[in-house]
């Protein structure tokens, strides 16, 4: 493989229809005619003539088959493309998609999408494995997608680097929360990283404490008491107190 020079083999030969298909053949005049244009590297009258005849029968293959190679012929690879899409879909035979995919493969080729010329060279092959040509082109295929990976996977691989790196660091910063909350629960402390006994609600502005408030009413009780044993004291003082004992 590292000897490869780097051209593909193409395949232009013609699809001409069966003989079962003869006389449907003799109603499609346009057919003939664009295969005698091509031969005479008339590629661009032979376009239009097969383009008449895919049109006329959108269901057979040799049409959208040659008309892709009229277009290719004329440089314009990414369009024919299409026409040899159109083929494998109506392909009835394996020979058919053999040559289908091979040239399928080629344009892929010349829009350096490696990834997909390698699927379509694979589909040649299964349908005709002893193609050479073919062999040949999807090995150059594998090798030039080894050489110029597609953009897109690099990018994927990378963002997905990049979110992983992010969520073991997530993970790590997390870690680090729950071991601070088991330390700060070790050392009675609360989230707000003061000591429990620190974080009773305080008084609003205004407003007195349930303790405060429990001390004023003893003390006011304490005074009434206080004031309730002189009154009482002053009535025992003027009461007169008896010396003798009644007869």
């Amino acid at each position: 493989m590292k000897n490869f020079k780097k051209y593909i083999f193409t395949s232009f030969s013609l699809l001409f229809l069966g003989l079962v298909g003869a006389l449907a053949q003799e109603k499609d005049k346009s057919l003939p005619m664009a295969n005698a244009e091509y031969a005479d590297n008339k590629f661009v009258d032979a376009e239009a003539n097969y383009r008449i005849s895919n049109s006329k029968f959108p269901n057979r293959t040799a049409a959208p088959y040659n008309l892709g190679n009229a277009i290719y012929k004329q440089n314009q690879a990414s369009e024919a493309k299409y026409a040899y899409a159109k083929a494998i879909k109506n392909a009835k035979s394996r020979p058919q998609k053999h040559k289908a995919y091979h040239n399928l493969g080629n344009v892929f080729m010349k829009e350096k999408n490696y990834t997909q010329a390698v699927e379509a060279y694979k589909e040649a092959l299964r349908n005709k494995p002893s193609d050479e040509e073919t062999r040949y082109n999807y090995a150059l295929a594998k090798k030039m997608l080894k050489e110029n990976p597609p953009k897109d996977d690099k990018k994927d691989k990378d963002k997905k680097d990049k979110d992983k790196d992010k969520k073991d660091q997530d993970k790590k910063d997390q870690d680090k929360k729950d071991d601070d909350k088991d330390k700060d629960k070790k050392d009675g402390k609360n989230k707000d990283d003061k000591p429990e006994d620190q974080q009773k609600p305080k008084p609003k502005p205004g407003e007195i404490s349930k303790q405060r408030l429990e001390n004023l009413l003893d003390a006011v009780n304490n005074e009434e008491k206080k004031i309730q044993d002189k009154v009482n004291a002053q009535k025992v003082k003027g009461k007169p107190t008896k010396t003798e004992k009644d007869w």
